[in-house]
């Protein structure tokens, strides 16, 4: 196969960015995209080229590391998988792929196809966790759990963290992912003492990160490569609501999102302001 890649190339944030179009030769229909991606880093580094950056770890689907646009639709033109399950035989002899990275403020874009996720981690870190004593791991049966409630945690707690979502909803908005941390706890006896503080902090979070807001246009569920099912974003309005109304007395603090980005660069509270 013969395939041509007009891929976003952007060096830093600052930097103004265009499309460049590359060939490549000799594509296996076996390839994944990044493996596609290889193949051209290959041949540009041989040319003295700056290759293309792109993030990505496992390539099995699971880690949430890798993800750009491929001609418009996040993760590419085939439903529930991730681009480094994507296959090149998906596509015919010439066609022409367009490569480019999330576009989204609180995704600040890095370098080519690669963006800071950040503010994703800065989510979870407001509360998408259980933070009291569970003890050791009990007995499958110690703690009755319906098996309703297992199967919609389960369905909530496959979320990798990718980023599609945002990508792909007109809003930019991260309402599946921080509803799919949420739930994936809310609904199980462990994360229940802590259900209406986590709704509180991680919802502020979201939108102290400049993520737009919700209007249930589903786009977000539609590109999901976990198929996060649409209905905990309702189960996070409701936790919301009604934690707004039991924790009204209480303030809330967030992490003021950062943009640097440094090898070694850790997360930093901002300091009082005075100093």
């Amino acid at each position: 196969m013969r395939i041509k890649l007009k891929i976003w190339r952007q060096k830093s944030r600052n930097a103004s960015g265009r499309f460049v179009s590359y060939p490549v030769e000799n594509v296996n229909p076996d390839m994944s995209m990044l493996e596609c991606l290889d193949v051209l880093n290959e041949q540009l580094i041989q040319q003295g080229e700056d290759p293309v950056a792109f993030e990505h770890d496992c390539r099995e689907g699971i880690c949430g590391s890798c993800g750009f646009m491929v001609n418009g639709v996040a993760h590419g033109p085939l439903p529930a998988t991730t681009v480094c399950q994507l296959t090149m035989r998906h596509f015919n002899d010439g066609n022409e792929l367009v490569l480019e990275p999330w576009r989204a403020r609180a995704f600040p874009l890095i370098k080519d196809l690669v963006v800071d996720r950040r503010s994703f981690d800065r989510i979870i870190a407001a509360g998408g966790y259980i933070s009291v004593s569970t003890g050791s791991a009990p007995d499958g049966n110690a703690i009755p759990v319906p098996k309703e409630a297992a199967d919609r945690a389960m369905d909530a707690a496959a979320c990798i963290g990718c980023g599609a979502c945002v990508a792909a909803c007109p809003n930019a908005s991260a309402a599946l992912f921080t509803g799919a941390k949420m739930t994936h706890l809310g609904i199980l006896p462990q994360g229940k003492p802590e259900r209406d503080v986590r709704a509180i902090r991680m919802v502020a979070q979201m939108n102290e990160e400049g993520f737009g807001g919700c209007t249930n246009i589903g786009e977000c569920t539609g590109v999901c490569p976990k198929e996060i099912p649409l209905e905990v974003i309702a189960a996070m309005n409701r936790d919301y609501f009604r934690a707004s109304w039991r924790e009204r007395d209480n303030v809330v603090t967030t992490i003021r999102p950062f943009t640097e980005w440094s090898t070694g660069s850790k997360l930093q509270v901002d300091p009082p302001s005075g100093r």
